[in-house]
């Protein structure tokens, strides 16, 4: 399964959610994972070169917009492809979502996210013109528990075009320190509450991109 994680928005931790969700996928099935960091500021890649220990998936650069034309031949090889989309809507982005098979949209608890996400919403109901079995869902990061903005977010995500994951991942400052020394949370603290959020989060994602 090829999924695209994008939104207009920066800072909605795509990145994070990138790595994270390979790195789960890898513990799940050894070593055929990819990440394809189409983002042109190549986050993922910066994470990649950060790391000391052997990177527990691939990750490649590929910010083109003939991302959708040539990613399938390089996917054939693994079980599960993550793209780390770039931050606005362009070509790029087009492309990414027409790579995929699923789009995850990823959500802070902001009124400014929402509103930037309705953009990528839009992409996605084009492409399924072209894509008909193409998926997308929202996902809330950084979640702050017991606020009434928290609670407001899902309200109005559960209003939109596309469906929002039950699964979530809260705010934690051990998000950002594992991601500086090219880490993610399966590293540092893997029987913590933020590995146990991200495994939840794949288990749903992989339930959904199942569905027909």
């Amino acid at each position: 399964m090829i999924i695209g994680i994008l939104n207009q928005k920066g800072g909605v931790g795509k990145t994070t959610l990138s790595v994270s969700i390979a790195h789960e996928l890898a513990r799940r099935s050894l070593d055929d994972v990819l990440v394809v960091d189409s983002d042109p500021q190549q986050s993922s890649l910066s994470w990649s070169e950060v790391r000391e220990e052997k990177l527990p998936f691939m990750v490649i650069g590929f910010s083109k917009k003939s991302l959708h034309r040539d990613l399938p031949p390089i996917a054939k090889n693994y079980k599960h492809v993550i793209i780390d989309g770039p931050p606005r809507v362009t070509e790029l982005a087009r492309s990414c979502i027409m790579a995929s098979d699923l789009i995850i949209v990823p959500c802070t608890p902001s009124p400014y996210d929402i509103w930037a996400s309705s953009e990528t919403v839009e992409l996605i109901k084009e492409a399924t013109i072209y894509k008909e079995k193409l998926k997308g869902v929202f996902v809330i990061n950084r979640k702050i528990a017991n606020t009434a903005i928290g609670r407001d977010v899902v309200d109005v995500l559960n209003t939109m075009d596309i469906p929002l994951l039950s699964s979530f991942v809260s705010q934690r400052v051990i998000f950002a320190e594992a991601a500086a020394l090219g880490k993610t949370v399966f590293d540092v603290e893997p029987e913590g509450k933020a590995a146990f959020e991200i495994s939840a989060l794949v288990d749903e994602i992989l339930e959904f991109g199942e569905m027909k």
